[in-house]
């Protein structure tokens, strides 16, 4: 019974933190305006590598065990800027997709040179609502 508990418990809460995995992160995509996106069928998956990574291999997914998630900065002034997918939530029957953004540091010489970070991973299935929000350190 305890287990049982465990169970209902584990799929309630949806995916964490460590069911996330990482396909890529980037400072150089090709998506240069801010963006979160999932992707749930090969044509969404297709759609969005090419989106970030143009005519480059695109990398195997299991879609029928997992879901695409993706977060792009957009066009950034210099380097030292990254985001990251921290970690999953539900919130009332929807996945929140919980992600950061590191800046450089206030006083740091960053090269003077374009980029666009993007961070890229996959989740346990989750065929409902997905939203994305923004965390703070």
């Amino acid at each position: 019974m305890l287990l049982g508990l465990v169970l209902a418990f584990a799929m309630q809460t949806g995916p964490s933190k460590s069911a996330i995995a990482t396909i890529v992160t980037d400072s150089m995509s090709e998506v240069d305006m801010p963006k979160q996106v999932a992707a749930r069928t090969p044509a969404e998956w297709a759609a969005l590598w090419r989106q970030h990574a143009g005519d480059t291999a695109l990398p195997k997914v299991d879609l029928a065990a997992r879901t695409v998630v993706a977060v792009f900065l957009g066009t950034r002034s210099s380097a030292g800027y990254a985001v990251e997918i921290t970690g999953t939530h539900d919130d009332k029957g929807a996945l929140i997709v919980e992600w950061r953004e590191r800046r450089p540091e206030p006083g740091t010489v960053s090269a003077q040179v374009l980029t666009s970070p993007a961070h890229i991973a996959t989740i346990p299935k989750f065929a409902g609502v997905i939203r994305f929000e923004k965390v703070e350190r």
